[in-house]
């Protein structure tokens, strides 16, 4: 044996021995019990990994709720950042003898703002200033006139020198003849149009390089049933009209810096949804039908319609300063909303119906019309 080699022979031979045991235990407990098919490894297998995929989506869902939380905080917050300085910003309201725009001069004018308030009658201009201080200042403004339109632009001009014009709301309106679209000709429709929406372009297209020199505000109030045809007669298609100026007008106006907002209200008790009013409109019209229109109508169907809209009087909203602050919001926020949808009938009834699909809009409001005598009579 050569030097060295007894040293190692001894533990060699013993890992040989180990090894070759090793092997045999092996073989016997095979033997004893042999391998599971491998189907139980691989469900086990996708349930490890379906643990640490739900782990996961528990993670994603835990932080895209965290997310979701950060960004309503802020989105609230960005909604409630205000402008400075307002009382050296001059703003102009038009429809301010009563409703929505008396209430929003009276407001403004309290808040600061140089506020210049048209009015269509000079009584209205003389009790509004008796109730306003001595900044508020008014003028006489008849819409549907281009000329009257001109002038007062021009007067206003003078008024706000270079500071510009900051704030324009757009509220004056008219309801029109409510009624029945065959009980209507050509020239029921043409008011409400005319002021409701002719008279609003006038007014912005005239006032609009003042408004663009402060980098300023256009309001326009339109409606519910600028979203919806809720009665018939030219109101709605003048508001449905209402609507697209206002988007057209917003994204041209982008560029050069004037934010553009729609206020959508929904029914409030003010002059312009006066009922006796309305019901004078529409027994005048009845009287001039023609006796096969009356035939299919009914001689009752004023009283039946005037009964299903006093069961609606008590959904309207009797508080007019939800709309001034959705005007007080588009004039004072540093990021001003597009549209705000103001009462509560509004938010919660008439925007998500009119998201709804035409049948659902049908069948909800044909159950508010009062029931025709004979629609077949010839």
């Amino acid at each position: 044996m050569p030097e060295g080699r007894g040293h190692y022979a001894c533990p060699i031979t013993s890992l040989t021995l180990l090894v070759s045991l090793t092997r045999v235990t092996l073989d016997i407990l095979q033997e004893l019990d042999p391998p599971q098919p491998a189907h139980w490894r691989h469900h086990l297998l996708l349930l490890y990994k379906k643990g640490v995929y739900l782990s996961h989506t528990g993670k994603m869902l835990f932080w895209v709720l965290g997310l979701l939380i950060l960004c309503g905080f802020l989105w609230t917050r960005k909604g409630k950042l205000k402008i400075a300085d307002i009382t050296d910003k001059y703003i102009f309201i038009t429809g301010c003898d009563s409703g929505f725009g008396n209430l929003a001069a009276r407001t403004f004018d309290k808040k600061g703002f140089h506020v210049i308030a048209a009015c269509l009658t000079e009584s209205g201009s003389t009790a509004l200033k008796a109730e306003t201080s001595e900044r508020l200042r008014t003028v006489l403004l008849d819409v549907t006139d281009p000329e009257n339109v001109k002038r007062t632009a021009q007067w206003v001009k003078n008024q706000v020198g270079e500071k510009g014009l900051w704030g324009l709301i757009n509220n004056a309106g008219v309801p029109g003849v409510l009624a029945p679209t065959d009980w209507l000709t050509l020239e029921d429709y043409r008011e409400p149009i005319e002021v409701n929406l002719f008279g609003l372009i006038s007014v912005t297209l005239n006032m609009l390089p003042l408004v663009k020199k402060a980098q300023g505000r256009v309001i326009n109030v339109s409606s519910v049933g600028g979203r919806l045809a809720i009665v018939g007669g030219g109101y709605t298609p003048s508001k449905y009209a209402v609507e697209g100026f206002n988007d057209s007008l917003r994204r041209d106006m982008k560029a050069f810096g004037v934010h553009v907002s729609c206020i959508e209200p929904g029914l409030f008790k003010t002059n312009l949804a006066d009922p006796v009013q309305a019901t004078e409109k529409k027994l005048a019209i009845w009287k001039q039908l023609s006796p096969d229109i009356k035939q299919q109508y009914g001689e009752g169907y004023i009283e039946k319609s005037l009964d299903k809209l006093k069961g609606n009087k008590s959904y309207a909203n009797t508080d007019l300063s939800p709309v001034v602050e959705c005007m007080d919001h588009a004039l004072t926020s540093v990021f001003p909303k597009t549209h705000y949808a103001a009462g509560k009938d509004a938010k919660i009834f008439w925007i998500p119906l009119s998201h709804m699909p035409a049948v659902l809009q049908d069948f909800l409001l044909l159950k508010q019309k009062a029931e025709l005598a004979n629609p077949k009579a010839v």
